[in-house]
């Protein structure tokens, strides 16, 4: 099994060194080496939320616009209470370690992500080089919503009673209509998400991706329940790195490499097998 992961490391290891452009692709997994939460199941969920367990409220309730309609203190309980815990988190090494990979490629990296944490924005990475597919919860639109206007959450803030999930300061409202605000997320069975500013983020990435000649991927933590990570991933048709300690199958196994760690531990070791040859 050592000798396997250490093959694996070298093979990871060298299509970084051939790349001139790495596409770092990162799901919820990415955040855990941080100390986030991963809702992968209703168990994560109903453990960092025991209120929501009591009633069985599953994440694709909460996680929904229906949710702020039916009960917009308890919607924003929840998510009032991530953006908090997301504007304090500090983080991993991890995200520094891919920094350093690309540091010396022509292209330099993107960023294609399905979190909506910011935590790529904290770590140093251009905002120009980053996609959130799934819109960021440090932006805010109107629930109608009334209007394309989307405007950062900066400004915001959000007191939450933790124990019962439910969100004790005012409700945000648009600075337009004065209705209720929700964040710019696409959330489950959402009609009402505006997409502009994540359609831009595709466009730049685009750009970016038709310069590149030799790309490669490193992919961290993307499920399969929801996998638009793993997807975009595949769609390039490139080596993939696929970092991923419950799912780290691979589409072509003699080009892309499956690596059966959580994204800190993995990304350290590619890091130490490439210093060898510095």
């Amino acid at each position: 099994m050592a000798k396997t992961l250490d093959n694996k490391i070298i093979r990871a290891a060298d299509i970084i060194r051939k790349a001139d452009g790495i596409l770092i692709a990162a799901g919820a997994g990415m955040g855990v080496d941080s100390g986030l939460p991963d809702f992968r199941g209703n168990q994560g969920l109903w453990k960092a939320y025991p209120k929501l367990g009591q009633h069985r409220i599953s994440f694709v309730e909460i996680a929904n616009p229906d949710a702020f309609a039916d009960n917009p203190r308890l919607a924003w309980g929840f998510y009032g209470h991530r953006l908090n815990s997301y504007r304090e988190v500090i983080p991993h090494e991890g995200f520094h370690i891919l920094q350093r990979l690309a540091a010396d490629k022509p292209h330099g990296s993107f960023v294609f992500t399905s979190n909506v944490d910011g935590q790529f924005q904290k770590a140093g990475f251009p905002d120009n080089r980053i996609v959130e597919c799934h819109g960021s919860i440090h932006h805010i639109q109107c629930a109608t919503p009334c209007s394309r206007g989307i405007w950062e959450a900066n400004s915001l803030k959000v007191e939450v009673d933790e124990e019962n999930c439910q969100l004790t300061s005012p409700l945000p409202v648009c600075p337009e209509c004065k209705g209720l605000a929700r964040p710019n997320i696409l959330m489950f069975n959402d009609w009402g998400w505006i997409s502009d500013r994540t359609e831009l983020q595709y466009s730049n990435l685009h750009k970016w991706q038709s310069q590149v000649k030799r790309l490669a991927i490193i992919e961290m933590g993307a499920g399969v329940h929801v996998p638009a990570v793993r997807n975009t991933s595949e769609s390039f048709g490139v080596p993939i790195i696929r970092i991923n300690p419950a799912y780290p199958e691979v589409p072509n196994k003699r080009r892309d490499v499956g690596i059966a760690l959580g994204a800190l531990t993995a990304l350290q070791l590619i890091e130490r097998e490439l210093n060898k040859t510095r």
